[in-house]
């Protein structure tokens, strides 16, 4: 536990070495990139099919995404940039991958302060504070971290044998994010009822709705629980067994 705490310190004072502005970047960057989509994709998309204040909306799609692909990034290449750290010390290996999750939590606190913020903004535009946004913490949280966690022992596993694929994760993340709804509503898209199971099948989608539910006072039904922490578990358990049957392998190829 000491040294999963000194990693994610470790990794949030590396994430803002030398920036003037600091851990402040945290809750201005979700701003700042929800101004832009909010303007932009407003005028593309229409707000047609959100009930939500768009701003909102946006900021709340935006700083969920945000939490996993920068978790599951991070993790991406812990494995091999800590080559020194591991050969020279007892240190479990899952600890790298976990600590990004964690230190990524710590990220998503910050730029929750920044939607809490623009909700105050925009409470004369109707929005207002509901008690069920204390459902972030629990059970929301950590349905998302299993989630991302799994994620991450996959990635980092895969990266040790085989480094392009950081270079195809990041595509598929763009990919990721713009079947997403995190600017748009699927009621606005023409699609097919295959292309929309399609859609559906996105875990993300899920993790999306969810937090927005809660944002907007509405209490999740037990099938949104059951989805969220169904591919929680499913993730954590399949990139576990990936890690635990790799782990073994990783000095001869770092």
């Amino acid at each position: 536990m000491v040294i999963l705490e000194s990693m994610v310190r470790k990794n949030i004072k590396n994430q803002y070495r030398r920036s003037f502005l600091g851990v402040l970047w945290t809750v201005l960057n979700p701003l700042l990139t929800m101004l832009v989509m909010a303007f932009v994709f407003s005028n593309i998309f229409g707000r047609q099919g959100i009930s939500m204040d768009y701003p909102v909306y946006v900021l709340s799609g935006n700083i969920v995404f945000s939490f996993m692909r920068a978790a599951t990034s991070n993790s991406l290449t812990c494995i091999v940039n800590n080559y020194d750290l591991l050969t020279k010390t007892r240190v479990p290996y899952a600890v790298f991958p976990i600590s990004q999750t964690l230190s990524s939590v710590v990220n998503f606190g910050f730029s929750f302060i920044a939607l809490i913020v623009v909700m105050l903004i925009r409470i004369p535009n109707g929005v207002t504070f509901h008690w069920t946004m204390f459902m972030t913490l629990a059970p929301w949280l950590p349905s998302i971290m299993m989630f991302t966690t799994g994620i991450s022992f996959i990635l980092c596993s895969v990266y040790v044998r085989f480094r392009d694929i950081k270079h195809i994760y990041s595509v598929f993340l763009t990919l990721w994010m713009y079947m997403t709804p995190i600017f748009y509503s699927l009621d606005v898209l023409k699609l097919d009822p295959v292309a929309r199971q399609v859609m559906e099948i996105n875990p993300m989608l899920h993790y999306l709705n969810y937090f927005r539910d809660i944002v907007c006072g509405t209490v999740p039904t037990w099938q949104a629980h059951a989805i969220c922490y169904g591919a929680g578990a499913a993730a954590l358990l399949v990139g576990w067994v990936i890690f635990r049957l790799s782990r073994k392998k990783f000095i001869l190829y770092i």
